[in-house]
């Protein structure tokens, strides 16, 4: 735990010169004034932003503990934002300093964008003679001046855009998705009734970083971002690609274009344009649908919550530790991971970007947005605009789905079957897993196919897997699309039919496998890796891709499926805190899934703002749930009457549900009601979120470009031989990259008695939530993030794909 040394106090604010909001940033306010009280700082509100520094008075309160109550799941920001000219001038500045040091503040968190992050750092920069200034004119007293002699800045990026270089995701941009997505996938079934075209124009003067995320999510025949305008061809081959698409079967088009976007000689292409193009050359009944706000509002999704709850902590951590020469910083994300990052530096990149394009030199923009815009970019192109050779490759690649299902994993296995079909190779899918490998009739080839044509391909939108549940169910709510149904429900392992499964890989002439699954799906690959000193035929590259709403998958920090399961539980604890509010004093206990794994309890307790969180990888005994039920009672005594506790499924043999419930109401009477909630199975369905549609896409693309580069490395007169340790690999995300990761070593990080990963990144997150809960805890601060600079760092793509 770092405590202030000189119980310095600090200002939150979100201000901005465009007045740009986004959601997410009420639980990067709370969590800097939770934590800020916790170090024993005083932390204060600026109302309206810049305008409310430079105005004063009521516009600057103290912030409580209670005032942030209620706040994770509402849009926007509850402290306000404002337009503020006033600010830009030196007038203004040195009545915000004077409004400062009048209250001791000696250090301000902004959120905003890269134009409420420059007014910060001039600010700081001028601090010195704007003190010299005051005094000099009588605003402030000179004892007054030198108790306030630096400024200390850190900065939160809020935009729905994702237009700032230095992280790789901000606050507001992974809710405005899913605003985003909701409406795509509302208008793709109206589209496919009336065979239309769509035209969705969504935010992004600047930058084309959400028209691309839902060109990616929704599988859309074709995208405009500004960075990379089309060339100069291109209404002929946007004209033959729509043509192609209805030629295979598509009862639909979808275009999805950013409002910024713009051809190579810098003219504005519009979506009235592309629809009037659409109509005029092909006759296609075209609609235009414009986004607008809508983007920017809503409940932010659990991602949004827990970035900026993540991005507060760090904050604050920040500004108690800096010094009067620490340079004003930033606060991002990199991969998973918290980072801080030179200001100004962010902020030249950001507008090197515009530069760029300005002068016309879109490669360059592309790639100074960053290496994740750089290989989601690479991904679309192929996906969308590269066409099977007439060449074939000769081999054969095999995709089944292993275990549970998980929202997202449609997406992986369209990606897969098209990079496939790209490379030239022949796409079979397995039906039932590893029973339908090991009995050889559930196997059937893919043809070339349609991103939106339901029966024979995966969309990203469709829920569960492609790999589905039941041959004879339809419909999304059904799981059965894209291989007519190939089944992941079953389970079995494959240890008992090597034999079965080898006579299968020879007769089909399998030549590469991807496995996407969860923990059945790792484990069962590590048999076949066994099996191959018995069965020559199984000695093929294996590519396993985790996709479980557990996350317990070694050798990935994620897995597919997993966001659209947090995403579940945290909308259903929304609705619980609700009634709870309405009712007051109750408790709601809410068991959550994930076999040992407490990922979820875990994370959901961070978006929804639990009291507590019981899993597996943290122990606790009767007299911690003893405390839990005093905190409460405590609690009780406040404005906030009302409790929410998660509970992991296999937490504790002991300490079940039932007891737990028992236990709190036993010892709550009087004081406050207990309710419980087991969510169940409702956390494996429903429609993926953005994120998992496209990380299921990109590594789906990976996983076929992994396998075509091992094929032909273990490729001899014919045949396949591999048998090496890294000819079968878990392909996961490591902090910041997508790495390819021997099965052999992985074994030696599991747990198989309890089915999880030794080591878990996300454990390093729960003294926040035990703070931010109003626990005395101890803040590991082990991986502190140290500031980085960005200005000359490279930025190179991962593998071509």
């Amino acid at each position: 735990c770092i405590m202030p040394l000189h119980h310095p106090a600090f200002t939150l604010g979100k201000s901005d010169f465009s007045l740009s909001l986004c959601t997410g940033m009420n639980a990067a306010v709370r969590a800097v004034v939770r934590v800020g009280i916790f170090t024993g700082a005083k932390v204060y509100f600026v109302h309206e932003g810049y305008q409310g520094l430079v105005d004063g008075g009521d516009n600057i309160q103290e912030a409580t503990w209670e005032r942030v109550s209620m706040m994770l799941q509402l849009g926007g920001t509850v402290i306000g934002s404002a337009r503020c000219q006033d600010f830009r001038t030196r007038e203004g500045r040195l009545k915000a300093a004077r409004n400062l040091v009048k209250r001791g503040i000696t250090n301000l968190c902004v959120i905003g964008g890269d134009g409420s992050l420059t007014g910060a750092n001039t600010f700081q920069a001028e601090w010195s003679s704007l003190l010299v200034e005051l005094v000099k004119t009588g605003g402030v007293t000179a004892e007054e001046a030198k108790n306030s002699s630096h400024l200390n800045i850190v900065g939160m990026v809020g935009s729905i855009d994702n237009d700032f270089c230095g992280t790789d995701m901000t606050i507001g941009t992974d809710s405005a998705l899913h605003r985003i997505m909701e409406i795509v996938d509302a208008i793709t079934t109206t589209a496919q009734s009336h065979q239309r075209t769509f035209v969705l124009e969504v935010m992004g003067r600047h930058c084309g970083y959400l028209a691309l995320i839902t060109a990616l999510a929704c599988g859309a025949d074709w995208v405009f971002i500004p960075e990379s305008p089309p060339e100069d061809d291109w209404e002929e081959h946007l004209c033959r690609r729509l043509i192609e698409t209805r030629g295979r079967g598509s009862r639909l088009n979808i275009i999805i274009v950013a409002e910024g976007a713009i051809t190579k000689q810098g003219q504005p292409i519009t979506s009235e344009d592309i629809k009037n193009l659409v109509v005029k050359r092909l006759g296609y009944d075209t609609r235009v649908t414009i986004l607008g706000h809508v983007q920017r509002g809503g409940t932010p999704s659990a991602f949004d919550r827990i970035l900026g709850s993540r991005m507060g902590v760090e904050a604050v951590m920040a500004l108690l530790e800096g010094t009067p020469d620490t340079p004003a910083c930033v606060v991002s994300l990199s991969g998973n991971q918290a980072v801080r990052l030179p200001l100004m530096e962010c902020v030249q990149v950001t507008k090197d970007v515009t530069t760029a394009m300005n002068e016309r030199r879109f490669d360059d923009a592309v790639k100074l947005r960053g290496r994740s815009f750089q290989n989601n970019w690479n991904v679309y192109k192929l996906l969308a605009h590269v066409r099977p050779p007439s060449t074939k490759s000769g081999y054969n690649l095999a995709v089944m789905n292993v275990g549970a299902p998980a929202s997202g994993m449609n997406a992986a296995v369209r990606a897969a079957v098209r990079i496939g079909l790209i490379h030239g190779h022949k796409m079979l899918a397995v039906h039932d897993g590893f029973d339908g490998l090991a009995h050889g009739q559930q196997i059937e080839p893919r043809p070339p196919v349609s991103s939106q044509q339901i029966p024979l391909v995966p969309s990203p939108s469709m829920p569960d897997s492609v790999l589905s549940t039941s041959r004879d169910s339809t419909g999304p709510g059904g799981c059965i699309d894209a291989f007519s149904g190939i089944s992941a429900s079953n389970r079995t392992l494959p240890k008992k039919y090597l034999e079965e499964i080898s006579a299968t890989i020879s007769s089909f002439n399998i030549h590469g496998l991807i496995i996407i699954g969860g923990f059945e799906a790792f484990t069962g690959s590590l048999e076949l890796v066994e099996g191959r000193g018995k069965y020559e035929e199984l000695c093929i590259p294996v590519c396993v891709i985790p996709a479980t709403v557990s996350n317990n998958v070694p050798g990935s920090d994620f897995s597919i499926g997993a966001d659209t399961a947090l995403n579940t539980i945290t909308t259903t604890c929304d609705r619980i805190k609700q009634s709870a509010a309405g009712t007051k004093r109750r408790v709601f206990i809410i068991e959550t899934m994930g076999g040992y794994c407490g990922y979820l309890a875990t994370m959901a307790g961070l978006a929804s703002g639990a009291d507590a969180a019981y899993i597996f990888e943290d122990p606790f005994t009767i007299r911690d749930l003893q405390v839990n039920v005093e905190h409460l009672c405590e609690k009780m005594k406040t404005t906030v009457k009302r409790g929410l506790v998660l509970r992991n499924e296999k937490c504790n043999e002991n300490y079940t549900t039932d007891f737990i419930f028992n236990l709190y109401s036993e010892e709550g009477k009087g004081i406050f009601e207990s309710r419980k909630n087991v969510l169940g199975h409702m956390q494996q369905g429903g429609t993926p979120t953005p994120f998992d549609r496209n990380f299921g896409t990109k590594m789906g693309a990976k996983s076929v470009a992994w396998l075509t580069g091992k094929i032909k490395e273990y490729s001899r007169h014919g045949r396949i031989f591999a048998n090496t340790a890294d000819s079968a690999c878990l392909l996961g995300m490591r902090r910041r990259s997508l790495v390819f990761q021997p099965l052999a070593e992985l074994e030696e990080q599991t747990d198989f008695e309890h089915r999880l990963p030794k080591q878990q990144w996300w454990l390093k997150l729960r003294p926040i939530l035990k703070i931010l809960a109003k626990y005395k805890a101890d803040l590991d601060t082990s991986e502190k993030a140290h500031l980085e600079h960005i200005t000359h760092k490279g930025v190179p793509a991962e593998a071509n794909i």
